[in-house]
Order: C-alpha cells, then sequence, then structure tokens
C-alpha cells in the first residue's frame, strides 16, 4: 500500500486550562516575558478541556482532512489516554498500522496554560523505544517532534535509509529535544530535507544565534539552508512567515483570525503548506495554504478543532485572495 503522506512523531492528551487569574510581565524590550500566578495559591479556572494533540498527530489529522491518505507511526500507552489517542486517529480516517501500543506503559500529557489567547506548555514525554517500522511508501513524510530518548535509538538512521531507498520527499519539523540535542549532528536528515519548518526563534536556537539579537530573516533563511534542506519556512507570530525555494526569497503577512487560542498553529501551518506542494503548488502558495490553516486554528479551542477540510481551504484561499506572498 502506498500512503500520500506518513508522519513520525509523538502525541499527547492536551489538558488545557483557561485562566483569568494572571499577569504577565515583561522586561523594557518585551523579549522576556513571564505568566506570573499567586505563589500557593488556589488559582481560578474557567475552562477545563481535554484533547488529542501533540504534533504528529494533529499533521495526520490535518493531512487527512486535507484529503490526504495517511499513517501514523506513534508510540502511546495502553491506559486510557492511548485509547483515546487510537480513537481519534480512526474518526478522521488516519491508518493505525504504524501505531505501537506499549503495554503497561502511560501515554504523553500535557498542560496548556491558556491566559488572553497565549498558551504556556507543561509537558510530559514519555521514554518511548523508538524504531521505525516496515514502512509502506509515502510520497511525503512528516518528520516532528519526539521524546528526549530518540537519542538511544537508531530511527534517524534508520529513517535516512527509508528516504533513500523509497525517494520520499520529508519535511522536517523539529521539537524541542531535537532542536536541544542538535539538528546539526544529522546531516543526512537535513540533506534529505525537502521542507524545513521552524519558528523565528528555533531558527536562532538551531544557528547559535541569541535569541535577543536582530538578526536579518534572510540571514536565518539562508543559514538553515545552508544545512542541507531544498526550501525553509520560518514563522514569528503576527509578523507572519517567510520562505526561501532555493532561489527566491518570500514574505508572506497573516491570514485574519479571530484570536482564541494559539497551541497548534505551526502544525497547522506545515501540515497546509505540506498539502500544497503535494498538490503541485510552489512554495509562495503553499505558504499560503500554512497561514491560512493556521488562523483557522487559532480561532478555536485547542489544536485540530479548526483545521481545514480541503474544501474549506480552498474558500479561505479565495476569501483571502489578495494576501499573497511577495518577493523580498
Amino acid at each position: 500500500m502506498a500512503f500520500d503522506l506518513i508522519s513520525i512523531g509523538d502525541a499527547t492528551i492536551d489538558n488545557y486550562v483557561q485562566i483569568h487569574d494572571a499577569e504577565v510581565k515583561c522586561n523594557l524590550n518585551k523579549t522576556d516575558c513571564r505568566l506570573c500566578v499567586e505563589f500557593g495559591d488556589k488559582i481560578p479556572v474557567d475552562k477545563l478541556t481535554h484533547l488529542v494533540a501533540g504534533n504528529g498527530a494533529n499533521n495526520v489529522v490535518g493531512g487527512a482532512r486535507l484529503k490526504l491518505k495517511t499513517a501514523f507511526y506513534v508510540n502511546v500507552g495502553s491506559d486510557v489516554a492511548g485509547k483515546q489517542i487510537v480513537e481519534k486517529l480512526t474518526s478522521e480516517g488516519v491508518d493505525k498500522r504504524y501505531v505501537v501500543v506499549n503495554q503497561g506503559m502511560e501515554s504523553n500529557l500535557s498542560t496548556v496554560l491558556n491566559f488572553k489567547g497565549e498558551r504556556t506548555i507543561f509537558v510530559y514525554h514519555q521514554n518511548w523505544h523508538y524504531k521505525l517500522p516496515d514502512l509502506d511508501f509515502a510520497k511525503w513524510v512528516y518528520f516532528t517532534s519526539l521524546s528526549p530518548s530518540f537519542t538511544q535509538s537508531n530511527l534517524l538512521n534508520e529513517l535516512g535509509a527509508y528516504l533513500e531507498r523509497t525517494g520520499s520527499r520529508l519535511l522536517y519539523n523539529p521539537g524541542t529535544y531535537q532542536i536541544k540535542t542538535g539538528i546539526k549532528k544529522y546531516p543526512k536528515i537535513l540533506a534529505l530535507a525537502e521542507a524545513f519548518f521552524v519558528n523565528k526563534g528555533e531558527a536562532k536556537r538551531i544557528l547559535g544565534i541569541n535569541e535577543k539579537e536582530d538578526v536579518n530573516i534572510k540571514k536565518l533563511l539562508k543559514g538553515i539552508a545552508d544545512l542541507g534542506p531544498k526550501m525553509v519556512i520560518i514563522t514569528n507570530g503576527g509578523e507572519g512567515s517567510w520562505g526561501v525555494d532555493g532561489e527566491k526569497f518570500y514574505h508572506l503577512g497573516v491570514f485574519p483570525a479571530k484570536l482564541v487560542e494559539m497551541t497548534g498553529a505551526g502544525d497547522a501551518y506545515a501540515t497546509a503548506c505540506l498539502a500544497g506542494l503535494f498538490y503541485g503548488k510552489d512554495l509562495a502558495e503553499a505558504m499560503r495554504w500554512g497561514a491560512a490553516n493556521a488562523a483557522s486554528v487559532i480561532e478555536q479551542v485547542g489544536p485540530q478543532a479548526g483545521l481545514l477540510t480541503y474544501s474549506q481551504m480552498q474558500e479561505k484561499l479565495k476569501e483571502n485572495s489578495k494576501i499573497v506572498a511577495k518577493e523580498i
């Protein structure tokens, strides 16, 4: 069997906690901000929601809604949360043949504090034992956030061998622990990446640049591209996104949206950008797909409720036809 998209990453249950009794304290330049609550106090919660999430899960669900035939290599526990994750994949039409249920283990869990539309996330990752299954052919592979235990496996070498054998196109969206470990330690994966997706802060960390330093965006794009990927996309919240396709540099503004909650905006963008490329669009147009999906996601709680279907995507692109990626 062949797939349009196989995602490799983690899934989690996100517990969304909506609060109002807090404040944000920043330095003068607002480059360093802290969410502050009363220490040792009981903080009132306005709303509590439990949802399936995680970078990889958001990707396969988003891909399925955009009419891609998707599968997911993911580890889950044998607990209630693991069953909830599997049930969600089933309901979205994601193929589960590569889902690994680890008996006697608990699934990943996160707590998401939502305050004034911005999220602060407490993340718990299980120490999974990663071993790439014998994957069928996929036109695209999406490689994203993993537990820190991935360093104790041979997963990246296995992925590199799969990509070389099949010629599948890779979109690499590294997670926190992959960036912390150092993506430069795995040059083959970078060289095999068709596209590479991060936010501006992550790009700086990867390149060893102080996050408070003001850096020309072209320098960041070129710095990542020089590591191997053919295309690079960098996002920065309300400032929009930038991309390079090996020749041209682009900037795209954001699509209009009524902000409710930010979780999953990056995953939504990367997923829809991949789908645009899958459907034969160039990078400039694929970035529009990403921005449209991200705008829809932040209008609802959680990373998946607002993910667009294929027909909804076409409508949103048409409604915002004047918002286009411009060469810089």
